[in-house]
């Protein structure tokens, strides 16, 4: 049992490696690159028959059941306790740093100004700006928390003004559980507060999974970003960094909602892939990513062992294939699905030669055409 524990112990650092190298540097799209959310997506199909789909696949498997077989061994309890150790003074005080970096992260979009919640939802609407700043503000005593709680979801309401609402779904997730978490923190039934944490993984990670499906969905949106920036793909194609991004994306989102040693390790590589992000994208990156790290860094310094939903099911090893491929088909169906709900078969037919693309005619109208120029074309 030792070896065995030894072997596994030296191959997970290198298959974590190679899992993790697709998207050490990848920011949201929809900051930095024109878009039309009511384009036509590519079939799901494609997704399926491409090859590198499944090697992102087959990688991030072999990276959970290794963690989970590791979970199950004194290695894995070693593990657990190093990291517990490395993380008391965090988790002490979670609720503090927390509440700090909700504020925190308020205050900054209030500074940037002219969005909504997300670098991505503009506004110019300067009142805006100051609500945010009130939320910020009401997060600071926990008798008005719930209060900034429920503005986080009536500022995402409001953008439904200026946004439709898929693209509003890639908000939704983070923002409920962001919410969840400030309306619980201050309850006295502590059976219910306890979730407080649960809400804001849970969120996250929906969150992950659900922006992850754009890289299948519309891989051209990231087109540009490749041209602009070509040392992202580690000198791979384009058209097999761009999939296995995705699957690495999805997967760890999916590993969130997994045993405490696969969520821990999980939340560790996407603080990783996220701060190696924001040398290249900079200060926006920073911004609104922020929260999203901030949140990870409090997943990985939970100390609690319980699993939250399914407790039985995710502690046997044969089932992580059987989750992993449930999640895929659930968010795969709900995204392919909902978009065809909002906007028909073939996309929106009131973008007209547009449909033709996924990328906007005006950098001035990102989610969708309003200029006078030609369609942007990339290779």
């Amino acid at each position: 049992m030792r070896k065995q524990a030894q072997w596994l112990m030296r191959a997970l650092p290198a298959t974590a490696i190679i899992t993790l190298a697709p998207i050490s540097a990848f920011a949201h799209v929809k900051w930095f690159a024109p878009y039309i959310v009511g384009a036509r997506p590519e079939p799901a199909g494609d997704t399926l028959r491409d090859i590198w789909f499944w090697v992102g696949i087959a990688l991030v498997l072999v990276f959970f059941i290794l963690a989970r077989t590791i979970e199950r061994t004194s290695v894995g309890e070693t593990a657990i306790t190093a990291l517990n150790w490395a993380t008391d003074p965090l988790w002490e005080r979670q609720d503090d740093y927390i509440r700090s970096i909700i504020a925190a992260f308020f205050i900054a979009i209030f500074a940037v100004g002219g969005v909504y919640l997300t670098p991505d939802l503009k506004t110019p609407a300067e009142w805006v700006s100051w609500l945010q700043l009130v939320i910020a503000c009401c997060i600071f005593s926990r008798r008005t928390m719930p209060i900034a709680g429920i503005g986080i979801i009536a500022l995402w309401m409001l953008a439904l003004r200026d946004y439709e609402l898929f693209h509003l779904f890639d908000y939704l997730a983070l923002g409920l559980g962001v919410a969840g978490y400030l309306v619980l923190e201050p309850l006295k039934n502590e059976e219910l507060r306890s979730r407080r944490f649960e809400a804001l993984r849970w969120g996250l990670a929906i969150a992950l999974m659900w922006s992850s499906l754009e890289k299948f969905a519309f891989p051209s949106w990231f087109y540009p970003l490749v041209v602009e920036k070509p040392f992202l793909t580690f000198g791979m194609p384009r058209d097999v960094f761009i999939p296995m991004a995705g699957v690495t994306e999805f997967t760890l989102g999916f590993g969130l909602l997994w045993t405490p040693l696969i969520r821990r390790l999980s939340a560790i590589a996407l603080l990783v892939i996220f701060t190696a992000a924001v040398w290249p994208f900079g200060r926006v990156d920073l911004i609104g990513h922020g929260l999203i790290m901030a949140i990870l860094i409090a997943v990985a310094a939970d100390h609690r062992r319980g699993v939250d939903l399914m407790t039985t099911f995710k502690r046997r090893v044969t089932n992580i294939p059987l989750g992993l491929s449930a999640a895929l088909i659930v968010f795969c169906t709900a995204y392919w699905g909902l978009h065809v709900v909002f906007y028909g078969m073939n996309g929106d037919v009131a973008i007209g030669d547009a449909a033709k693309t996924t990328h906007s005619y005006s950098s001035e109208h990102p989610h969708g055409p309003g200029g006078r120029e030609e369609p942007h074309s990339y290779p």
